[in-house]
């Protein structure tokens, strides 16, 4: 059992919808390039930016990456969703996990100074904050964070959003949980072909001072550019939220609804979409050359 009682369900289920914690400032290390650092090596500088609008940058992580930025994309997790603050150790739990799955891939959307970031960002200076840490046994949920108003974050890259996705395959928990039950509804076959061979994202959250400005789309088709899967799979909340509006846009269909998923009692939408997704294109997963921050 994970802490908090928490089941590996994927949580880019509503946080387009779910209210800020204002009280909330974790802060992300200083990150690293894209070639994967070598075992015992520091982070190094992230690598192969991409300028999405103006004074957002969109940032490849590999899993070393990931793993040294993991506290802040937690606390981007907590400001987004607001869940309890039981939950947020196994959620770290949860992605930790996650990183070390087959093809792992991470966008991390970044607001530069000059882009005039707002404040409740995450702060890339490599500390959490007073008092707030997002990893395990730490309080970056309500009341957790480092306050508000930190003088010297407005002057800083904030991280405002992530998304992570890697291959689906037996053995991960809400793949087989998911396959099982699509082959039972929609047919083996038709299982296959969705499951068989596809790019499970795990998550996609955006700050809520940051949300329905295009960040969630941009990090989506960054994420799905130049995958090799023929397909791309996700839960999310059977509802009408602005994220499910977004992977519908995106071209992904509801596969299940009403789904529950084993100890829970919320109605889910599993949905999926053909690879590439409109928008999006080989030659988009990554410039000619790679930038550094």
């Amino acid at each position: 059992m994970l802490p908090g009682g928490l089941t590996d369900i994927y949580s880019n289920i509503s946080s387009a919808d779910c209210p800020p914690l204002s009280d909330l400032s974790s802060k992300l290390p200083t990150g690293s390039d894209k070639t994967r650092s070598g075992a015992g090596e520091p982070p190094r500088r992230f690598e192969y930016a991409t300028r999405v609008r103006a004074g957002l940058t969109l940032r490849e992580l590999d899993r070393n990456q990931f793993l040294a930025n993991l506290d802040a994309c937690v606390g981007v997790y907590a400001a987004a969703m607001n869940p309890p603050d039981e939950q947020l150790p196994g959620r770290y739990v949860i992605m930790e996990r996650h990183s070390g799955y087959a093809a792992f891939r991470a966008i991390a959307a970044i607001m530069l100074p000059d882009g005039g970031a707002a404040a409740g960002g995450t702060a890339p200076d490599g500390s959490a904050g007073p008092g707030g840490s997002a990893g395990p046994g730490g309080g970056a949920g309500r009341g957790g964070g480092a306050g508000r108003g930190g003088g010297a974050e407005g002057a800083q890259p904030l991280l405002v959003g992530f998304t992570y996705g890697f291959h689906g395959s037996g053995g991960q928990w809400w793949h087989d949980v998911v396959r099982r039950a699509a082959a039972s509804a929609l047919g083996a076959g038709t299982a296959d072909d969705w499951f068989g061979d596809s790019l499970e994202i795990a998550e996609v959250h955006v700050l809520p001072a940051h949300q329905g400005q295009g960040t969630g789309l941009a990090m989506m088709l960054r994420l799905t550019a130049g995958r090799p899967e023929r397909a791309a799979v996700l839960s999310t909340m059977d509802a009408n939220t602005r994220a499910r509006r977004l992977y519908h846009g995106l071209g992904f269909t509801d596969l299940l609804t009403g789904f529950e998923f084993p100890g829970t009692d919320l109605p889910y939408a599993i949905m999926g979409a053909p690879l590439p997704l409109p928008g999006a294109s080989p030659g988009e997963a990554r410039p000619d050359k790679p930038s550094r921050w």
